[in-house]
């Protein structure tokens, strides 16, 4: 249900020079943004949420909430960086709305793909 409801919003917010598509999946949301980058986000809360994305060549991105990496100041969510790095999350909200941690990081990745 809540990805039906992203996808409403996102399409509501977002025209075609920005989002090219999404699409709705079985557990997802694919997102393609008109600079090339491709999303999947899979939104089960507030508090958990993986959104990977690819630019180009670049490796894959991503910002999730796997409890695992809990020396980081943004516990439990965290930022997989484009070489390998596993990072605070530099975008995203712990507990905020799903709809605005959503349309920030679409907002910061029109902008910087790589989120540099």
């Amino acid at each position: 249900m809540l990805h039906i409801e992203l996808k409403e919003q996102i399409e509501a917010t977002f025209d075609n020079t920005q989002v090219v598509s999404v699409t709705l999946c079985r557990d997802a949301l694919e997102v393609k943004l008109a600079n090339g980058v491709e999303m999947v986000l899979r939104v089960v809360s507030p508090t958990e949420y993986a959104m990977n994305w690819l630019w180009g060549d670049a490796a894959q991105m991503s910002i999730d909430t796997a409890p695992v990496h809990k020396s980081l100041k943004t516990f439990p969510n965290h930022f997989h960086t484009v070489d390998g790095k596993v990072v605070d999350d530099p975008v995203t909200e712990i507990g905020a709305e799903p709809w605005r941690n959503v349309r920030t990081l679409i907002e910061r990745l029109l902008a910087q793909p790589l989120l540099g």
